[in-house]
């Protein structure tokens, strides 16, 4: 996974949608583990001097937009892999890549200004109301829910669109170089030849588990080979964790809704329970009032609100909005568009209206009135959504004091006995839940989201915190009672597993060797086939293959290595790879290839043509992005640039 990270910061094409992806990964919070706000894409240069990594033509790139960047990397490949760390992640050259990408992107940026680039308002609008995080349930853009998302990150509405702008700004000139590549056909026609080619051959294995019958090492030898290898069977520190439930049990009597909070709930809720106005509306935002009075008219006149969309190039879709009421529409438009739409008759054609979006047109296509629900229909549902509050309420409630007395210094044996808290204490186990030895040990389904939190617990000085587990349902308190560091256990410990290792290594170079000796006498002119029968010890038969390459393109599966081999060597020829897993050794046999041709599948040239003007475009772009760079004045602060990867991963050293 961190190999692809790098692999993909590599690709400038992935770069420019990097960063017009961000945007919106930002807004939404995904991947960002909590850090939050704009970050590497707060806009740039605004830094006192105290923390500035680079300088590009006078603008400075600060170590916070790098390492907000770096942690959202971090976080996003840390969900998919747990046990990764930050010193492993930088080690394998994040922060150096991301730097120099947001050099690169900072330059470009700088390079459109000073042709001239510009993002218009209307570009920046029609950007933002395409981001998906903005979107409410019925799936149309809503001002609503984007100030909500964007207080939630603490993001200010200028800062952001500022942002947007930016993207824009370097997709106008990477975008170009991109997508406006051509390849020659000819060249497309020659490298869909060979993806029609085919080659037929024989692939061998040489087991290493067969090879390994009949190995014996003596206890000397075993422990000659722990003696070299000790640091290959070190035990990860193990923690013994503690901990104990708080959820729905601990406040199981916070107490039953009265008469009168049912009463108050359902006259202070109108919009619920009283009479309610919905209305299919359909809606259409144009640039101008000479189109959007243009277009009212139309309607107006006979015209279908659809099919007068359609000619202005909106979909049907895009321009009706049913069963909505007045504070869903106003989302979609603003106040004083709702305002004026919820005024009107039905078959209405309201506008236009000019909002911040534009010119608003409204057609009322339908009204539907529910009329109020009564109080006795509703008591139960009233009384049901009080006393999940007042549940909720309590759990806070005693959450806030478990965590005021660890504040006070409590131990969590006393908060437990307090709260009545049953405890629930594990053997020694690993931060991925595993436990040491043959210590048999069920992980419980509670336990899983608390390992890491535990792990980050200062063993020199073990505080208990609390845990939330499910979002205002279920929490732990959680501990650690003991540390085991990460050693290297005792020879008697790990007899078994040592064995194990040496018996595979010596089965390993056996195996090996066999394999050696079949492709030699294959390739001196012994039949593939009497090569492996005459083998020693007896392997199982070797299996033909026949394909082409382009049959393993369109597998959509990693590609075994042997078949990758066979594809790589001469015909006639065999050659020893290693099987997956390292299970032993194949050997490869291409018997024959036959030529491929395309010239009767012109749909296949033309997509090898696709392929490679998007590769090519990728090429180009890095070649433009750099030749931007390189013109642009760019200074780097290695002394900052130094400190700041220390402090991001406490001291570990740089990638080389």
């Amino acid at each position: 996974m961190i190999s692809g990270f790098r692999k993909s910061l590599r690709s400038w094409a992935t770069v420019l949608l990097l960063f017009i992806a961000l945007v919106a990964i930002v807004v939404t919070g995904f991947g960002t583990g909590g850090f939050g706000g704009l970050g590497s894409l707060s806009g740039g240069g605004r830094s006192d001097g105290s923390d500035t990594l680079a300088t590009i033509d006078g603008r400075a790139l600060s170590a916070s937009e790098v390492n907000d960047l770096v942690n959202r990397q971090f976080a996003n490949l840390r969900q998919q892999q747990p046990t990764l760390d930050m010193a492993s992640f930088l080690a394998q050259g994040a922060f150096e890549q991301t730097l120099d990408q947001l050099v690169t992107a900072r330059a470009i940026e700088l390079f459109g200004e000073r042709q001239g680039l510009v993002a218009s308002q209307t570009m920046i609008d029609r950007e933002v109301v395409n981001i998906p995080a903005f979107r409410n349930l019925t799936g149309q853009f809503d001002q609503n829910v984007m100030r909500e998302q964007l207080q939630a990150q603490n993001i200010n509405e200028a800062a952001f669109r500022e942002n947007v702008a930016q993207t824009l700004m370097r997709r106008q000139l990477l975008g170009p170089v991109v997508l406006g590549t051509r390849v020659p056909e000819a060249v497309a026609r020659e490298y869909a030849n060979l993806l029609l080619e085919r080659r037929r051959g024989l692939i061998g294995a040489v087991p290493i588990q067969i090879v390994a019958q009949g190995i014996e090492p003596t206890d000397a030898e075993i422990a000659a080979f722990f003696r070299r290898n000790r640091i290959a069977f070190t035990r990860p520190e193990r923690r013994v964790v503690k901990y104990a439930l708080i959820g729905p049990e601990q406040v199981a009597r916070a107490g039953q809704a009265t008469e009168a909070e049912i009463l108050a709930v359902y006259r202070n809720s109108p919009r619920s329970y009283g009479p309610r106005e919905t209305r299919d509306i359909q809606s259409i935002v144009l640039p101008s009032r000479q189109a959007a009075q243009a277009f009212a008219d139309r309607v107006r006149g006979g015209a279908g609100f659809v099919e007068a969309a359609a000619q202005a190039g909106f979909a049907a879709g895009d321009v009706s909005f049913p069963n909505q009421t007045r504070a869903q529409f106003e989302g979609v438009a603003n106040r004083e568009v709702a305002a004026a739409a919820f005024a009107a008759a039905q078959g209405a054609v309201v506008g236009p209206l000019r909002s911040e979006l534009g010119y608003h047109v409204v057609r009322i296509e339908r009204i539907t009135a529910t009329p109020a629900r009564p109080l006795e229909a509703v008591r139960g549902e009233i009384a049901a959504a009080i006393e999940a509050r007042k549940r909720i309420d309590a759990l806070s409630a005693l959450v806030s004091r478990i965590e005021d007395r660890i504040a006070d210094g409590a131990s969590f044996e006393e908060m437990a006995r307090a709260e009545q808290l049953a405890i629930v204490t594990t053997p020694p186990i690993t931060e991925t839940g595993q436990p040491g030895g043959d210590d048999p040990f069920v992980m419980p389904a509670e336990l899983r989201p608390l390992l890491r939190p535990a792990f980050e617990i200062d063993a020199e000085d073990p505080e208990p915190l609390v845990e939330q587990i499910v979002a205002n349902q279920r929490f732990a308190l959680l501990g650690i009672e003991r540390v085991l560091p990460a050693a290297v256990p005792p020879l008697a410990e790990v007899r078994p597993e040592v064995r194990i290792a040496l018996i595979r290594q010596r089965a390993g170079a056996q195996a090996r060797a066999v394999a050696d000796r079949i492709a030699a006498r294959i390739n001196a002119g012994t039949p593939p086939a009497q090569a492996f029968a005459e083998a020693q010890p007896r392997l199982p038969a070797p299996r033909a293959v026949d394909m082409r390459r382009l049959d393993i393109s369109r597998s959509g599966q990693q590609v075994p290595r042997e078949l990758i081999g066979l594809f790589s060597i001469p015909q006639g020829r065999a050659r020893v790879i290693p099987a997956e897993g390292n299970a032993g050794w194949l050997v490869v046999y291409h018997q024959q290839r036959t030529p491929g041709d395309a010239s009767a599948t012109p749909q296949l040239i033309q997509q090898t043509r696709t392929q490679f003007a998007g590769e090519a475009g990728e090429e180009l772009a890095q070649q433009f992005a750099r030749a931007v760079e390189l013109k642009s004045e760019v200074s780097r602060n290695q002394d900052a640039i130094r400190r700041a990867r220390q402090q991001l991963g406490g001291g570990a050293p740089a990638a080389d």
